[in-house]
């Protein structure tokens, strides 16, 4: 398990910039409890090794003219690898889908979708998404309203599940 591999404090700085990815390198060595040189060769350990992915803004989508989010459940017609892959580069292409899942079960990929307004998503779905290679089927489902959208990990999840971690 890759978690292993991570101490207390690599799992702190991890925490602390998830939920703040903007602090100086002085104020995340505060946060958890170490100077500031060491603080930026584990940050920059972690990133090397692919702990951190990137980091970016959280944009609030609807304050910049995306209206609409929708969730679109696919089924392919083939399952073959070289199809799937074919799939998931083509979704990498479209700007609309913001996510793309492979998941087992009936549905072979949910993607999340954003579009100024239901009309540009519309023909999205009926000029690219369902005449695409091999798609079978699609169903949307336009989302309401928003109850939780937390990015990330629960590191405290993670704190409880490691034995002598407290």
């Amino acid at each position: 398990m890759r978690i292993s591999k991570l101490d207390r404090i690599d799992r702190k700085i991890l925490s602390e910039l998830q939920s703040d990815g903007r602090m100086t390198n002085v104020e995340l060595a505060r946060r958890v409890g170490i100077s500031a040189p060491p603080c930026l060769r584990r940050v920059r350990a972690l990133e090397e090794s692919g702990f951190i992915k990137g980091y970016h803004a959280d944009v609030e989508s609807r304050s910049v003219g995306f209206q609409v989010k929708v969730f679109a459940m696919v089924g392919l017609q083939s399952q073959a690898e070289a199809d799937l892959i074919a799939f998931e580069q083509k979704c990498r292409d479209w700007p609309f889908v913001r996510e793309c899942h492979m998941l087992n079960g009936e549905v072979d990929f949910i993607l999340k979708c954003v579009s100024p307004d239901l009309s540009l998503f519309q023909s999205f779905l009926t000029e690219e998404l369902t005449s695409a290679d091999n798609v079978a089927s699609v169903k949307t489902s336009l989302v309401i309203r928003v109850s939780k959208d937390e990015p990330g990990i629960p590191f405290d999840v993670v704190e409880e599940r490691i034995p002598g971690s407290f």
